[in-house]
């Protein structure tokens, strides 16, 4: 089992439809008739066990202060395959567009990475299953939600990924601060994956060696790189102005 905390994840779980909700548990409180009346309308409805309880007992369940009174006891999350995220693409009817993460560890990045995507229109987010977070509660509240709506899937070797996506006929795009290209010039509006490294450490050599681009975020401050989530956010974006202003 997974807890996941915050209104805006347990929210979005209950509106993607509350599936593995075992218990949802609200601070009690003055308020909490107020604040939380829809969501455990909507926990009972998923089939869960709805409990009042004083904020303390909800810190320790959540293992953090920053759950604004609202904590979710679910199933443990299901990743995805890389042909699952494929499929997304194909059922859609559009060129996919994936986002493989080299070595994230911060689930906050992660979190913020999910939402970007989510938010940009990419069909899916590729972590590795060792050496890098994974879909944690803080990954969880970091996405406000967007991990309940956007697939995430879970692999061995980042680099033989990237390999298995040109097979499939996507081309990655790795981001780095030494890019031979500016992300702009790139063409991305065919089937993309943006390959984006850990923080500090950037793409690994083999990812690296492995890309069909290396993209470079134009900077204009006296800073060489920005972190892990800003980037794929930009580049994310850069995907989405392409797509939408295709002639």
């Amino acid at each position: 089992m997974r807890v996941l905390y915050g209104m805006n994840p347990v929210r979005e779980l209950l509106r993607a439809g509350g599936e593995g909700l075992a218990e949802l548990w609200l601070a009690e409180g003055a308020e909490r008739a107020r604040s939380f009346a829809q969501l455990e309308r909507e926990g009972r409805a998923a089939g869960a066990k709805v409990r009042v309880a004083p904020r303390v007992k909800l810190d320790k369940l959540a293992g953090t202060g920053n759950h604004q009174g609202v904590v979710a006891v679910v199933a443990d999350y299901r990743y995805r395959s890389l042909d699952d995220l494929l499929e997304v693409a194909r059922a859609a009817g559009r060129p996919p567009l994936l986002v493989v993460l080299d070595g994230i560890e911060d689930p906050q990045n992660l979190g913020a990475i999910i939402r970007s995507a989510h938010a940009l229109g990419a069909d899916g987010v590729v972590i590795a299953k060792d050496r890098a977070v994974g879909v944690t509660g803080a990954a969880a509240k970091a996405s406000a939600g967007a991990v309940e709506h956007c697939p995430v899937a879970r692999v061995t070797n980042i680099a033989q990924t990237v390999l298995a996506l040109k097979e499939a006929g996507v081309w990655s795009v790795g981001a780095i601060a030494g890019g031979d290209r500016e992300i702009g010039s790139i063409d991305l509006r065919g089937p993309t994956a943006l390959v984006i490294g850990a923080e500090g450490e950037g793409i690994r050599p083999l990812v690296r060696r492995n890309c069909d681009h290396l993209a470079r975020i134009p900077m204009a401050g006296k800073l060489g790189s920005l972190n892990a989530s800003a980037a794929a956010a930009i580049c994310l974006y850069e995907v989405a102005r392409q797509r939408n202003s295709r002639a």
